[in-house]
């Protein structure tokens, strides 16, 4: 969906799994500079929202989800996955139960595969889901933000920052009164800057929750089962996971920054060496420079310099090996 936010002095539309919103409002820094202040507010309502009705609603979805929800205090917020039976991820929801509904906020274009999902796993349970992406947009207000938000309005609060269910028609009119606008871009930068994975860029067709340091912000190990729960109890008490999330600072002297799926080689086998990753996200920060996060085998070494590309890095453990 093509935000109407667009239409504001300076944009420029983001592209790929961003399309949609703004890129940033011609002068990415500033934009970050005020979101790390607690100021402004970024557009994501090009991320799709489902809503989960029923008085089974919690129970239910704690038999599906990764997370312990089924004593989820109203406007208490928590993130979960859905993995595959082999504990591949393949959905993130970010959640919070206003005391009748949950309400999540997810990837853009994957409300649909997600619901279908959700629909085939009702069975007896008192439950109603609903793709609410036509009518509430997404919009994040930083941590340290003071604005206030409208009454009525489901808020997700987290360490980063607010996530509002906001009325899609009041979006333009909620910008006005709150801004300064950041554009995607800042609120990216500021992710890698925090180590936050993010589906379909951290994660590929194989990845499991331990890569990414998703345990314990969005897998809870001491509830009951749940799809893929094997694999991650597996991995937790008996090995180690095949790879791991890094923080890369990057050669600020290179023009462009490697971008997702960019090879990952240590640096004394020169470009042409054996790949041990690949780049996840990149990003220019207001105060770091060129910065990435990047997923390598378990055992490159922590201190080991490396090449993203071309770019000369060097790494910050995430996960530990």
């Amino acid at each position: 969906m093509k935000s109407p936010l667009l239409s504001l002095p300076g944009a420029v539309p983001a592209e790929g799994r961003d399309e949609g919103v703004a890129a940033h409002y011609g002068d990415l820094f500033r934009e970050q500079r005020a979101l790390a202040d607690g100021t402004g507010l970024v557009d994501l309502s090009h991320r799709g929202v489902i809503t989960v009705t029923g008085s089974d609603r919690l129970a239910w979805l704690h038999l599906l989800l990764t997370q312990h929800v089924s004593e989820l205090a109203p406007g208490q917020a928590t993130e979960a996955l859905i993995l595959s039976a082999h504990g591949h991820i393949e959905h993130a929801l970010y959640l919070v139960d206003d005391g009748e509904t949950v309400w999540a906020h997810v990837e853009p274009g994957t409300q649909g595969e997600l619901i279908a999902y959700l629909e085939s796993m009702k069975f007896f349970y008192r439950v109603e889901v609903a793709d609410r992406t036509e009518d509430f947009a997404v919009v994040h207000l930083p941590a340290g933000s003071i604005e206030e938000v409208p009454e009525g309005v489901t808020v997700l609060e987290a360490p980063h920052g607010r996530d509002l269910f906001l009325p899609r028609a009041d979006l333009e009119k909620f910008a006005a009164e709150h801004g300064p606008v950041a554009g995607v871009l800042a609120y990216e930068a500021l992710r890698v800057e925090a180590h936050r994975p993010r589906l379909g860029f951290e994660t590929d067709h194989r990845t499991i929750p331990h890569e990414l340091g998703w345990i314990g912000t969005a897998v809870h190990l001491h509830k009951g089962c749940y799809r893929g729960q094997e694999t991650v109890a597996r991995v937790q008490n008996l090995g180690k996971p095949p790879r791991r999330l890094v923080f890369l600072h990057l050669d600020g002297s290179d023009v462009l920054l490697p971008g997702h799926g960019t090879p990952v080689r240590l640096a004394s086998d020169g470009a042409e060496g054996r790949q041990l990753g690949f780049i996840t996200t990149s990003a220019r920060h207001h105060e770091l420079g060129p910065i990435a996060l990047a997923l390598v085998k378990r055992n490159v070494a922590v201190d080991a310099e490396l090449l993203a590309g071309d770019t000369a890095a060097a790494q910050e453990t995430v996960v530990e090996p």
